[in-house]
């Protein structure tokens, strides 16, 4: 049987939707950017965006992928609470491990230290020649089709003919659904007993069974 004959089931043609909506989002927004020289102007390479249905690509090492003079910066919004910022440390040592990347730096989207600017520049003083920006936000907001595109332009300024991208975010990608799945299952262990809080939720007292109570 021909399987595009066969109607999609709701939830799988509204999860389409969502995604095609955010391609359309996308458009054309990002690519390769070569900060200028003196004597040249700044290009944007076009986007090829796959229509397909599903992440085929993602999860997969393909041959274009982050090279030993790539400098990869993890970045996220930023708090006040200098625990939250502490953890994206935790996140980018593990990522550095797992991945094997030489060059990987966190960095602070705004109320904290190092920005984007500081962690550009620690890249390429490390020997990067590419800077790949990767938001470790979840939707396309307006951060990442604005804020982080403009911090990150900034920074490229002051490295000419260092080329860099600022990458998509999570978005809908499939293993996020184990790792929900994952949280959720390991807090209702800790509310039952069976398993300790969680790097997150530890010392904080969030993770419990709340009620209202009764009129």
């Amino acid at each position: 049987m021909n399987s595009s004959c066969i109607a999609s089931p709701p939830i799988l043609q509204r999860s389409i939707v969502i995604r095609n909506e955010w391609i359309n989002q996308i458009g054309d927004f990002h690519g390769i950017r070569e900060v200028p020289t003196s004597s040249r102007k700044s290009t944007v390479a076009p986007v090829r965006v796959s229509l397909g249905s599903g992440n085929a690509a993602l999860g997969k090492r393909l041959t274009a992928g982050v090279g030993e003079r790539d400098g990869v910066i993890i970045v996220d919004h930023g708090s006040r609470r200098q625990a939250s910022n502490l953890m994206l440390n935790e996140f980018v040592a593990m990522f550095r491990d797992r991945t094997g990347y030489s060059i990987v730096e966190p960095a602070h989207m705004e109320l904290a230290k190092p920005s984007i600017k500081d962690a550009y520049t620690s890249c390429v003083q490390k020997g990067a020649n590419r800077v790949i920006v990767s938001p470790f936000f979840l939707l396309p907001g307006r951060h990442w089709q604005q804020d982080i595109p403009s911090l990150a332009a900034e920074a490229a300024k002051d490295h000419p003919g260092v080329s860099y991208i600022v990458t998509a975010p999570l978005g809908l990608h499939e293993l996020l659904v184990d790792v929900m799945d994952d949280r959720i299952n390991h807090c209702l262990s800790h509310v039952a007993g069976e398993a300790g809080e969680c790097a997150v939720c530890l010392g904080t007292g969030k993770c419990q069974m709340r009620r209202t109570a009764e009129v």
